[in-house]
């Protein structure tokens, strides 16, 4: 597999111990990578008992737990309430140290555009418009994430067939046609704020993302 992909190989490896606000902790074996086709600092985060979860997945269990995770500064490290982006990394961190697998942190902060232009589009959406509406007027794409780093990331670290931890099923397809089998999809939880509504409402009725939301914004 991933013979359409540049070959990319595990650069460093480290031990790292975690700690989440709410007092969580946990400790990931975090890696960094050669060959990257975007040449970005992409990390992989493995938890819990990553390097049995193919074996397990081999001997009839279920593929390592794994979450393509895509940076945002606000959400991630100061706890922005416009997004769920902080949230569901605390969550994907707990699950897969729980049942095994990798967290890919994906630098590609606002949908791919980059830090700055996503402040540019929340100043959009301050003015009316979604958070897909505000990317195409800045002469962006809606969403500009791509997943073949992710794909070259996983072939590194050995891992063929995953089960995916997302709402988004751009991140399965994307990695389906780059040649990672994704076995099940299984969404995260509902972060539902009243800063953050338009924002998840408009992921369910624009990008397809499996929320269970009591409206969806028109």
């Amino acid at each position: 597999m991933y013979e359409a992909l540049r070959v990319a190989t595990v650069r460093t490896q480290v031990t790292v111990p975690l700690r989440f606000p709410d007092g969580y902790a946990t400790t990931a074996r975090v890696f960094s990578f050669n060959g990257l086709v975007d040449d970005r600092e992409h990390l992989a985060f493995g938890l819990g008992d990553w390097a049995g979860s193919g074996d397990r997945h081999a001997a009839g269990g279920p593929a390592p737990l794994v979450r393509p995770h895509s940076e945002c500064l606000t959400g991630d490290v100061f706890g922005s309430q416009r997004c769920d982006c902080g949230p569901q990394l605390r969550e994907a961190v707990e699950r897969i140290a729980g049942a095994g697998g990798f967290l890919l942190y994906l630098r590609q902060e606002g949908r791919g555009v980059g830090l700055y232009t996503k402040l540019d589009a929340y100043a959009l959406q301050d003015a009316g418009l979604d958070t897909y509406e505000a990317n195409v007027a800045l002469g962006h794409r809606e969403d500009e994430r791509d997943y073949t780093a992710a794909a070259q990331m996983l072939g590194a670290l050995g891992v063929e067939r995953i089960t995916l931890l997302s709402n988004n099923p751009d991140k399965a397809e994307q990695l389906g046609r780059l040649g990672v089998t994704v076995n099940e999809r299984v969404p995260t939880g509902v972060y539902l704020s009243p800063a953050n509504a338009g924002y998840l409402a408009a992921k369910v009725s624009r990008g397809a993302h499996t929320l269970e939301l009591p409206f969806v914004r028109e």
